[in-house]
């Protein structure tokens, strides 16, 4: 007779839970900046460096351009971003922040803040735990098997 863990000791379901209640942490505090989530990890790759392609922005996400370009339009609309064909090849889109983009920056410090709070774990925990589900992912990702 083989073991089946229960959900609760299922790695896959702690990892979405634990996602799921993050966001839940987040949301009143992107509501008030005015962001969804897709739209806070879209300007955070800004933020790393500014004026990606749309290209660009959804591989760093790990997402399809077709994902992308609707929240890149929102920003825009929202005056955070705007859009650039380039020249030499229309296809791609060069993304920039606008100055309102850059100070939502310094105003979205707010999220780490209250995860770090509403955890009750200190910062070298957080850090410690991030590098551990990176180093998981990045070997998820780099399996033989995904070849």
């Amino acid at each position: 007779m083989t073991y089946t863990p229960t959900l609760e000791e299922q790695l896959c379901f702690s990892l979405y839970s634990a996602s799921m209640e993050i966001n839940r942490t987040y949301k009143p505090l992107l509501d008030e900046l005015g962001i969804t989530y897709p739209q806070y990890l879209v300007l955070s790759t800004l933020w790393e460096e500014d004026g990606r392609t749309v290209g660009s922005i959804a591989e760093r996400l790990s997402l399809e351009s077709s994902t992308v370009t609707p929240l890149v339009k929102r920003l825009e609309a929202s005056s955070l971003v705007t859009r650039v064909r380039q020249r030499g090849d229309e296809r791609k889109v060069c993304v920039s922040l606008t100055a309102r983009g850059r100070r939502l920056k310094e105003e979205s410090r707010c999220l780490g803040l209250a995860l770090l709070t509403q955890s009750g774990m200190k910062p070298k925990e957080l850090v410690a735990l991030n590098s551990e589900i990176r180093r998981l992912r990045d070997a998820l990702a780099n399996a033989p098997s995904r070849s």
